[in-house]
Formats: C-alpha cells, sequence, structure tokens
C-alpha cells in the first residue's frame, strides 16, 4: 500500500473526500515528525510508539575499497509496535 491507496482507504472508510483525507494524513504525519524533532516520544495506544534513538559514532569499512571510514554519531527514528497491531498481524 502506498500513500495513495492510504488516502483512499482513509478517504472511504471516514466517508470524506480525497484531499480531506490527504490533508488529514499529511497533518499527522508532520504531527508525528515535528514531536520526533523536539525529542518528544508518540504514543498510539494499541499501534505503536514513535521515538528518536542515538546512534553512537563508529567505525566501518568502504565495501568498494575495504578502507576504514568514520561514521558519525547520528538521531534516527525508531517505531516500537503496538499488542493491537502486533495481534491484527498475526
Amino acid at each position: 500500500m502506498n500513500k495513495a491507496d492510504l488516502i483512499d482507504a482513509i478517504a472511504t472508510s471516514a466517508d470524506i473526500s480525497k484531499a480531506s483525507a490527504g490533508r488529514a494524513l499529511d497533518a499527522v504525519i508532520n504531527s508525528i515528525a515535528g514531536a520526533l524533532k523536539q525529542g518528544d516520544v508518540v504514543s498510539l495506544a494499541g499501534f505503536g510508539t514513535f521515538k528518536v534513538v542515538e546512534r553512537a559514532a563508529r567505525e566501518g569499512r568502504n565495501p568498494s575499497n575495504g578502507e576504514k571510514i568514520h561514521i558519525p554519531a547520528s538521531k534516527t527514528p525508531k517505531f516500537s509496535v503496538g499488542k493491537n497491531l502486533k495481534d491484527a498481524v498475526n
């Protein structure tokens, strides 16, 4: 399922226009991204939790020539699946 398919499903399920569903989906995505950027944790009961984790700096290897390279520390978003979503898939 891609974003367009998800918008169609939201519009059908909520009985709203596709344009409204698209704006609502964009608002949810932007709100989650904004909260993560501020360092907050976004928890949706039964669905899952979005949070930011920090990766430490480390040494790696360039796959083309085997040279050692320095990989700097970074922050990355992480999603932990909630129980209801996990049960729905299994």
